[in-house]
């Protein structure tokens, strides 16, 4: 186990991961207003933006037991070059059908993408700045999110909906490139084993489950806020509430690990849920880029900053030799959160309207924040079975 967080291999697969995540970033930006372009209605938008997560989960299945027996390093590759296909299908699509095939394939691909990344990240870290080391990671990610909503809207004005798809498929193939300079020791010590035990971790199911509800209420962030600030007839560059927000993360990410590592999970998650119902509250209330902004700030205190804390706590509750299980056990329950919260949010809106929306969508976030105090004690146990090493 490495002494220091910046290691070679950290370091690149940080920018590698920034890379992946600049091309995802812009693409998810987008797709909805892409959609929306090309005839669909909200209902429809928001079918679409989470139907990549029905092709994730079901290719999840595999997922697990294949990282946890082939060498990642190479899935995480093929899995750029996928998302680079998807990507480039996106700008030469012409129909809603289309996009919605192109949109299944960027599944397939997401199902091993960021959990091979998070688990060849988990081999690379310290014990002891576990949080603060997948804290620091999910910078790239963070970094991606303030700036790619942004030029992915001026690309768009400047050169289209297909140029900057096009884009955004070249810069997953740098991603690719990325990764295949990571020098990364790897043995074969079992065969390909499909089971229930291989797929999900029973041991992450607290995380997951936590992962879940923020995920549910957090999508529909990035899928509906540019079409509510339409309506609402909001002026001024939208894609400044990612900016606001990831700039904030760059401070508080490192912060709340450090916090995580000293004081423990749920004394740090449970105000966060709270910046993250006040952050939607304020959201519904906005009339003004000024109010958005402020919703912004307070929202990277919320699931932006704790999401790193939950990555770890599932990464703890496993061996290193089930990460692979436990980290798609993780993005299954991401999935389906991001399959069900857009869904679910469109059919709000057309019943309802956005502000409802807004406001009916804090019932997740205030859920999570009861099942890590219902479940504080094997919170906490995870924790400190991973600490003493056994």
């Amino acid at each position: 186990m490495p002494a220091s967080i910046w290691n070679r291999s950290f370091i690149i697969l940080f920018f590698a991961n920034m890379a992946f995540n600049m091309g995802m970033s812009m693409s998810n930006a987008l797709l909805a207003i892409y959609s929306a372009h090309l005839g669909a209605s909200v209902a429809l938008v928001g079918f679409i933006v989470s139907s990549f997560a029905i092709s994730s989960i079901l290719f999840r299945l595999i997922s697990a037991p294949v990282m946890d027996t082939y060498n990642r390093k190479y899935l995480v590759i093929l899995a750029a070059l996928m998302l680079s296909i998807a990507f480039g299908g996106f700008s030469i699509s012409t129909s809603i059908p289309m996009v919605f095939c192109f949109r299944i394939l960027q599944g397939c691909a997401m199902a091993f993408g960021n959990a091979c990344c998070l688990t060849m990240v988990a081999d690379m870290l310290p014990k002891e700045k576990y949080n603060s080391g997948i804290g620091y990671y999910s910078l790239a990610q963070v970094i991606c999110s303030a700036v790619a909503p942004s030029v992915g809207l001026e690309l768009v004005q400047f050169a289209g909906f297909r140029t900057t798809y096009t884009i955004a498929a070249c810069i997953m193939l740098f991603s690719a490139f990325l990764v295949s300079r990571i020098k990364l020791n790897f043995t074969r010590t079992r065969k390909l084993k499909l089971s229930f035990g291989n797929i999900i971790a029973r041991e992450a199911m607290l995380p997951a489950g936590f992962h879940f509800l923020m995920i549910v209420s957090g999508t529909c962030v990035s899928a509906f806020l540019f079409l509510f600030a339409q309506e609402q007839e909001i002026t001024g560059n939208i894609g400044l509430f990612f900016t606001v927000t990831a700039i904030t993360m760059l401070v508080t990410r490192p912060v709340i690990g450090r916090l995580t590592d000293k004081y423990g999970l749920v004394k740090v998650a449970v105000p966060a849920v709270a910046c993250n119902v006040l952050s939607f509250f304020i959201i519904s209330w906005s009339t003004s880029l000024f109010g958005l902004l402020g919703a912004a700030f307070i929202a990277a205190f919320g699931q932006g900053a704790i999401g790193p804390a939950i990555q770890a706590l599932t990464m703890k509750s496993v061996t290193p030799q089930r990460r692979g299980a436990a980290s798609s056990t993780n993005y299954i329950a991401m999935d389906i959160g991001a399959l069900t919260g857009p869904a679910i949010a469109g059919q709000i809106i057309s019943l309802f309207g956005y502000v409802a929306m807004w406001r009916i969508l804090v019932i997740p976030y205030i859920a999570g924040a009861m099942l890590l105090v219902v479940f504080k004690k094997k919170v906490q146990s995870i924790e400190e079975e991973f600490a003493s090493g056994h």
